[in-house]
């Protein structure tokens, strides 16, 4: 009992007037305060608010959060009212204090497809394969932070991010928007990515869960893997990516596993991601994703993505519903499906934190986009130290790839196509309709250059003539070649070479010109008939509005380059584990198949598979050079248990400042199925003549088996070498570990 409360009434005759007036104000709120939602009780942890909340609604407001809309509406089909025009709306319930939930594509940046307000604009960043490039994993953080910032000024509090998928093959239409082929890598960066978005009060996804490696025939192949491999590899990536992002949401995906379908799937979803991994968010549909109402929601799926246009049925609404009521959908899984969401938007920040729309700070979001694409593009070749240009080169030339105008975006579903700048710098390319427009980000690598190098002449042609960018290279000291393959969402690549000619182009300029330097905006590995002539590579994937200037930083030297490579180049097709598919292209020359083969490579993605059959890549994981030069000196490692850390002492032994990454990989014993693993890296910066001892901590399951039986991570017993290294094929140190059998909890 309070003080005020013991005392006699004749002492409140002796208080001053302010006192009693503020006695009487607070008397007249307790009731106001205890009619609160004790839901909206920010001290409550998220299970214990989804809980309340779930407990007062109406079996109609239980469904009405397992649908979303489409958000932008279509010819047939208006916007919904109180959606902001994106990829999903799910309505708010305002009795409940319930939130809407806005959705908006994507991982590359948020787009907006339809509009929201006139001059609203998000920040195009560089592609997935760019980020994974920088191996820094506060850097994919910052990426993440950007994009989730600038979704909550825009309204929206889902952000379809988080996108883990590994690249099995460079001809896969999407990978632009992964994170390379290694679990370890792309589970990290990925997962640092989900992580900032979610630090801005917007729930991530991370997708597209699982084996969504190809495009062609997405919503109808299935992708056949043993249970072992699909855990060390593809699931690992997520595995990983969930354990540091901790996502809101998973997605998932088009196509089937095993002979069934992702969102339909009971193993991954119930078993795996629910159980085994203890998920305590929401399962929603990619967009299309949904086959079945009852069979869905009992394998895991909790909320169905867009129903109304994407798929032959709103299942989540009157199928479920009678499933419900028939009792073939238990009562328990309808509220848990529900509780799920809740949880989500308790724990992120949508009911205490909701979106406050406001401007875009451009300039901060360009150069994030910057950063990432000055230290993710990739180095590749520098032969006689041709780059950095210097600044006193007299006349150089620029050829190709609209270098003039900005640099290259992939198409579908995570292309933002607005900007703090204009529009698509180059419009009109085909394809025009889904899953383009391609677009050009108003981001000039040849205005870059010449403000980078003002005493220089630079000129400029399209390419469209091979023989004419010969004769005008014969004139320059140097010329620079920009080289684009256009990739996107719905439809893989039929092969591995660069489109229009351009392999022409590049060795017809050349062989007029010693001094030339290839710059690739690619969806990734291409071939490379001309490589022996140009001395210098340079590989910036899609580097993002801020592109231009990166590219223009890295060639003159104001940036040093510090990106690897996240995939294994290959030579060409011949060295891949499906060397040729069916159905791949835009017009196909025979019909796609129902299933793809993983079990060729099973665990063994990218690196993994080369250094199993003994070939040679072009270019290794993990590659990438510097304008510096780096030494690792006294490999030691320790073993308590299960963890392994490694140091090495790293000097930068050149006259720039730069960033190396050590890489420390682990050769398993002779006779393993997987030859070699990533186990961790660092990325470090150092001054010229600056040296570091630098700890990596490995990853313990990468030093495990899955056990499918047992569904355990299990480390054998015995002696293991470890590999210092610049790349996954070029180790500098080595040691052995004795590592004592365990099994991960």
């Amino acid at each position: 009992m309070s003080r005020p409360e013991m005392e006699p009434i004749t002492a409140w005759h002796r208080r001053p007037i302010a006192l009693l007036l503020a006695a009487a104000a607070a008397i007249i709120a307790v009731p106001a305060a205890a009619q609160a939602p004790a839901w909206m009780d920010a001290r409550l942890d998220p299970d214990r608010r989804a809980g309340l909340l779930l407990a007062q609604m109406s079996e109609d407001e239980k469904f009405t959060m397992l649908r979303s809309y489409f958000g932008l509406g279509t010819d047939k089909i208006s916007r919904p009212a109180g959606a902001l025009g994106s990829a999903g709306y799910v309505p708010g319930i305002e009795r409940l204090h319930v939130p809407p939930q806005q959705l908006a594509d994507a991982g590359l940046g948020v787009t907006n497809p339809g509009g929201i307000r006139p001059g609203d604009f998000a920040t195009a960043m560089p592609s997935g394969t760019a980020t994974a490039s920088t191996w820094n994993r506060a850097l994919a953080f910052e990426g993440g932070r950007t994009m989730g910032r600038e979704s909550w000024q825009l309204g929206f509090n889902v952000l379809l991010a988080g996108s883990v998928n590994l690249q099995r093959d460079p001809r896969n239409g999407r990978n632009f928007e992964y994170a390379g082929e290694d679990p370890l890598l792309a589970g990290v960066m990925v997962g640092e990515s989900i992580r900032g978005v979610q630090s801005e009060h917007v729930i991530s996804t991370i997708k597209h869960y699982a084996l969504n490696d190809m495009e062609t025939r997405r919503n109808f192949h299935s992708a056949q893997i043993g249970v072992q491999a699909m855990h060390e590899s593809d699931l690992l990536a997520f595995e990983i990516a969930l354990g540091i992002g901790r996502p809101g949401s998973v997605m998932c995906s088009y196509n089937r596993i095993n002979g069934v379908y992702g969102c339909e799937h009971d193993y991954l979803l119930n078993q795996v991601l629910k159980q085994q991994w203890k998920f305590p968010g929401y399962v929603m549909s990619d967009w299309g994703g949904v086959h079945s109402g009852s069979r869905a929601a009992l394998a895991g799926l909790d909320q169905q993505s867009a129903g109304e246009v994407f798929d032959d049925a709103v299942f989540f609404d009157v199928p479920l519903r009678m499933a419900v009521s028939a009792g073939v959908v238990p009562r328990a899984r309808l509220d848990d499906m529900v509780r799920r969401i809740l949880r989500s938007m308790f724990a992120y920040g949508a009911f205490d934190h909701p979106p406050q729309r406001g401007a875009i700070d451009a300039e901060a979001g360009t150069l994030a986009a910057r950063r990432v694409s000055q230290e993710g593009s990739v180095l590749l070749r520098n032969q006689g130290d041709l780059l950095p240009l210097p600044a006193d080169t007299a006349r150089l030339l620029v050829v190709g790839g609209h270098a003039d105008k900005g640099v290259l975006a992939g198409g579908g579903s995570s292309r933002v196509d607005y900007t703090a700048r204009g529009g698509n710098a180059v419009p009109g390319l085909a394809p025009t309709s889904w899953p383009g427009p391609v677009v050009f980000h108003p981001s000039s690598p040849l205005q870059a250059l010449r403000a980078a190098l003002p005493r220089t002449r630079i000129d400029y042609v399209d390419g469209s003539d091979p023989a004419a960018a010969a004769r005008a290279a014969r004139a320059a000291d140097a010329a620079i070649v920009f080289a684009t393959q256009w990739a996107a969402e719905s439809v893989d690549l039929p092969d591995m070479r660069l489109p229009d000619g351009q392999d022409a182009l590049v060795a017809a300029v050349a062989a007029a010109n010693p001094r030339t330097v290839v710059v690739l905006e690619t969806n990734g590995p291409v071939r490379l008939p001309w490589l022996a002539q140009v001395p210098a590579l340079l590989q910036a994937w899609y580097p993002g509005i801020g592109g231009g200037k990166a590219i223009a930083d890295l060639l003159t030297g104001a940036v040093n380059p510090s990106g690897h490579l996240p995939v294994t180049w290959p030579v060409d097709e011949s060295q891949l584990p499906r060397p040729s598919i069916p159905g791949l292209g835009f017009a196909p020359a025979q019909p796609g198949g129902d299933s793809i083969d993983y079990d060729i490579e099973g665990a063994n993605v990218g690196y993994k598979w080369f250094a199993a059959r003994g070939l040679v890549p072009a270019f290794a994981f993990g590659h990438g050079l510097s304008y510096t030069s780096f030494a690792f000196e006294d490999l030691q490692a320790t073993v308590d248990g299960s963890r392994l850390v490694a140091s090495v002492e790293v000097a930068n032994t050149g006259a720039r400042a730069g960033a190396a990454v050590p890489q420390l990989y682990l050769r398993m014993p002779q006779g393993h199925a997987t030859p070699i693993r990533l186990a961790g890296w660092e990325k470090v910066a150092l001054a010229p003549g600056e040296r570091r001892r630098v700890e990596i901590v490995a990853e313990p399951r990468v030093l495990a088996d899955y056990d499918p039986q047992a569904r355990q991570w299990k480390i054998a017993a015995g002696r293991y070498r470890l590999e210092l290294a610049r790349s996954a094929i070029e180790p500098v140190l080595q040691a052995e570990v004795e590592l004592p059998a365990s099994v991960l909890q």
